[in-house]
């Protein structure tokens, strides 16, 4: 049985953002994840949003995990290279009535230390978004609010993570744990594990591992989110994201740009007793497209290219639960909105009480920097030309819709935790995520996946372990 200083359950962006933090330390590490890839689960699946922390209540853990992420996000994005861009956010107010509520969420970010608020009329927030509904009376400007990739950060926060040292296993379910001496014991379906201590990051599963080990349980319920995605043609709809004044299930339906160029329309909020139907329903994107018109006008329903739905981990007492509940067991559970800011927070908090409590010393080679996927096509010309002088596969197209080459294919399956199914592809390289929704290039990625991967075509996944696509050759 092999051991470690320490194991993180989950390779979502809370636990990559834990392993990379950890890495800084002299010590074994390993992250377990039952999914084929990292960000299989609510990372991969959410509004893209880093958002400003004026609506969290202070004192909550949310509040103070989501200033601290946001302000971490510059430096985080350059050292790990991954796409972000803080384009602010209005959250509207559509009846004169509401507006105490506006000037309380202005409050509220107040308190919780917030830069860059500001309230405006109706006419002023017009001017900065011309789309927005002439029923807007006010609004609150979050100048720090901004939108990133979250394949790309959860990705790179991984990827950082193994180059300096952590080891990752992939579908891998953690069934039990128990107790030994100093130590751990998890239970995998793929062999036992030895831990000093573990990290609780499991996601909409949280709750299980948290109450194998404590008195005072958790509830964790799936709360699922459907959203639209618009083609680019619609991305310059509005320029900052558009919140509605948050209601009891969160912020509302937003309208938002994303990095790539899109517009993202969502999410709905149902709860669920099932922790694993990510399907999208005729009810749920009704709604979509019903309250996200309710602040912006306009919009240009007939561009939607897909639509998805991710589950949140929403946990009863509506906050984060951090730290130590016994002991050397860490937990990061009920990580939902605003989960995606604060992950490098969390990760940094969580990182430093592990180091502490088995006085693992700082790593003198710790290197804090990666290089992405290289896109070609956004590359200037003359950049363009040397790549593909240098290796002509950067010339052969593979994906039209959003120009992506074999070589960027066959840099993501052979990056550090490469690419290994479709969706992998598809995450690190953008290869069928536009208006064909991989219509023509699935069949070429799964012949290079073949190729490249010690697997027959037959093997080729989409996802997940029970996601095969090819039945049989027939030739």
């Amino acid at each position: 049985m092999k051991g470690y200083d320490a194991v993180i359950v989950g390779a979502g962006v809370t636990g990559c953002a834990v392993a990379r933090e950890l890495s800084r330390r002299e010590g074994r590490f390993l992250v377990l994840e039952k999914e084929p890839d990292v960000c299989e689960g609510t990372s991969k699946a959410n509004s893209a949003i880093i958002h400003a922390g004026f609506d969290a209540e202070p004192g909550t853990w949310k509040a103070r995990m989501n200033v601290r992420g946001n302000a971490m996000m510059d430096k985080l994005s350059e050292e790990l290279d991954i796409p972000f861009q803080r384009i602010g956010a209005l959250v509207v107010c559509l009846c004169e009535e509401d507006l105490p509520k506006l000037r309380a969420l202005y409050e509220k970010g107040k308190t919780n230390g917030v830069p860059g608020l500001r309230l405006l009329t109706g006419q002023e927030a017009r001017e900065l978004e011309p789309n927005l509904q002439k029923e807007v009376c006010g609004a609150l400007l979050a100048e720090t609010s901004g939108i990133v990739c979250p394949n790309e950060r959860t990705k790179g926060l991984g990827e950082k993570a193994a180059q300096n040292g952590v080891e990752f296993r992939f579908d891998t379910e953690v069934l039990s744990l128990e107790r030994s001496e100093e130590s751990w014991i998890l239970h995998t379906d793929t062999g036992d594990v030895k831990a000093r201590a573990v990290v609780n990051a499991a996601g909409v599963y949280a709750d299980r591992l948290h109450n194998l080990v404590s008195e005072e349980k958790l509830a964790i319920t799936a709360r699922r989110g459907e959203y639209m995605l618009l083609d680019k043609s619609a991305g310059g709809h509005v320029r900052h994201t558009v919140f509605q004044l948050p209601g009891q299930y969160g912020k509302g339906v937003l309208v938002s740009p994303t990095v790539h160029g899109n517009l993202l329309l969502g999410p709905t909020a149902r709860d669920l007793e099932e922790k694993e139907s990510t399907a999208t329903t005729a009810d749920g994107l009704r709604e979509v497209a019903e309250k996200s018109a309710f602040g912006v006008e306009g919009l240009p329903l007939r561009q939607v290219i897909t639509s998805f739905s991710g589950l949140r981990a929403h946990e009863a007492g509506d906050d984060f639960v951090l730290g130590e509940t016994a002991d050397g067991f860490f937990d990061a559970a009920g990580i939902e909105s605003p989960g995606l800011t604060s992950a490098p927070a969390i990760g940094e908090y969580l990182a430093e009480k592990i180091a502490e409590k088995l006085a693992l010393p700082e790593k003198k080679d710790f290197t804090p920097t990666r290089r992405g996927v290289p896109h070609i096509a956004s590359l200037p010309l003359a950049e363009r030309v040397e790549k593909i002088r240098e290796n002509p596969a950067y010339g052969a197209i593979v994906c039209r819709c959003e120009e992506i080459s074999e070589g960027e294919i066959l840099d993501a399956i052979h990056s550090t935790l490469g690419a290994r199914t479709l969706d992998g592809v598809k995450r690190r390289t953008r290869a069928g995520m536009g208006r064909c929704q991989s219509g023509f290039c699935s069949p070429r990625v799964m012949e290079l996946l073949s190729r490249e991967l010690p697997e027959e075509l037959l093997e080729i996944r989409k996802n997940g372990k029970a996601s095969g696509i090819v039945l049989e050759k027939l030739r």
